[in-house]
């Protein structure tokens, strides 16, 4: 049954799991969903003062969430003037301030900042200090407002600042609210139901993670899954966690992480053609199979005649890795051949005009008649030669 994001956010909280994992395609609307979520469970008040990122404190001691807005409270300065002192600064926000003022996290947002980066690539959170605009006026520079990096070499002597590169800023980020989940886990494990104390954490019902591995190589993608999944399940609270991503890998180790419990969902999110979406329960006896989720669109699209520019793009990404897994040094070697052995040239350069695209993945644009033949003649094909099996996704 199609909902709207409003309704999906609604069956998510009316399953009651305690972690809710769900895959989709980027563009679908992980991040819209997130913030109906955040809406459904702490509506934003007219009185209640920040944006969505840095929620005020009504809102945020219900719900914690990460996802793109997450980032939109940091920005960079990079001292064009002198090319010298290139600083991350942080944007005036209730969210940061309560992690690194209140709760005093900066030691542990940098040990496992360079967990997943360099061991010798530091940051530095400023103290309070005096500064010139840009008028020559004297102003006062907040504490935990700036952060700059620098590479330890070893000896007490460091490189300088330096900007770091759009992956470290965003796993820095993360690492923000990953230590932030770190410590509300370990203070309500902690909190003895017999002798109960007040925490900052006592109304908390929900936190939800959007799409935190934009930037991991693989490695660093299944060690933060197994270490975020580890820490989920030593949660012995009420608090309750929804993760989203477009990642297939790090979907399949969290759901080889969580499976075993009973308290845990996991689903598809999926766009129908209308604007509505489905929220499809994955089945319990087999992890996430991308290339047939892929192929299974695929096939969908041309029984239905919703085919588009993008369905090529999909097309690629199986051959791609189908080919890899073959041994093939080139995925056109998988293409149909003809009775004489030799490829259609024209099937392999449609494929590689249609998906060579920055956003081939999300383009909807309307195909001739011939291109939808031979996208339909090469799903059919390649389906068949590969037997790809059914309804397994």
């Amino acid at each position: 049954m199609s909902k709207t994001l409003k309704e999906i956010a609604q069956q998510l909280k009316a399953a009651n799991k305690k972690v809710q994992l769900i895959y989709a395609f980027n563009g679908v609307g992980k991040t819209r969903l997130s913030r109906e979520f955040k809406q459904l469970v702490a509506p934003k008040k007219d009185t209640d003062e920040g944006d969505d990122a840095g929620e005020p404190e009504s809102s945020r001691t219900k719900i914690l969430y990460y996802n793109a807005f997450t980032e939109d409270l940091f920005y960079w300065d990079n001292d064009l003037a002198l090319d010298a002192a290139p600083r991350l600064k942080i944007q005036p926000n209730s969210f940061t301030d309560w992690i690194l003022q209140e709760q005093g996290q900066d030691r542990n947002i940098i040990t496992n900042f360079q967990r997943y980066t360099n061991d010798k690539l530091t940051p530095r959170f400023n103290q309070e200090y005096k500064a010139r605009d840009k008028n020559g006026n004297e102003i006062t520079v907040r504490a935990f407002s700036e952060v700059t990096f620098s590479l330890e070499r070893g000896d007490n002597q460091h490189s300088g600042n330096l900007k770091i590169s759009k992956g470290e800023e965003s796993n820095f980020i993360w690492s923000i609210f990953y230590t932030l989940i770190e410590q509300l886990i370990d203070v309500l494990n902690d909190v003895d139901p017999d002798y109960p104390v007040t925490t900052p954490f006592d109304r908390l019902e929900y936190v939800f993670v959007d799409d935190p591995v934009s930037s991991l190589d693989e490695n660093h993608l299944i060690q933060l899954a197994v270490e975020l999944a580890q820490l989920i399940k030593s949660n012995k609270s009420a608090v309750k966690f929804v993760i989203t991503t477009h990642n297939p890998l790090f979907y399949n180790v969290l759901y080889n992480e969580f499976n075993r419990g009973k308290d845990f969902e996991k689903y598809r999110l999926e766009k129908q053609a209308d604007g509505t979406y489905q929220l499809v329960i994955h089945p319990n006896d087999s992890p996430f199979s991308y290339h047939l989720y892929l192929m299974a669109e695929l096939e969908k699209a041309v029984s239905t005649g919703q085919v588009h520019k993008y369905h090529f793009n999909f097309l690629r990404n199986i051959l791609e890795k189908t080919s890899t897994f073959l041994g093939y040094k080139n995925w056109g070697e998988l293409l149909p051949k003809d009775d004489d052995g030799r490829l259609n040239p024209y099937e392999a350069r449609i494929i590689n005009i249609s998906s060579h695209s920055k956003h081939a993945g999300e383009e909807v644009v309307a195909l001739t008649d011939d291109d939808k033949r031979v996208l339909n003649y090469l799903i059919k094909e390649i389906s068949e030669m590969y037997r790809f099996k059914k309804n397994v996704v």
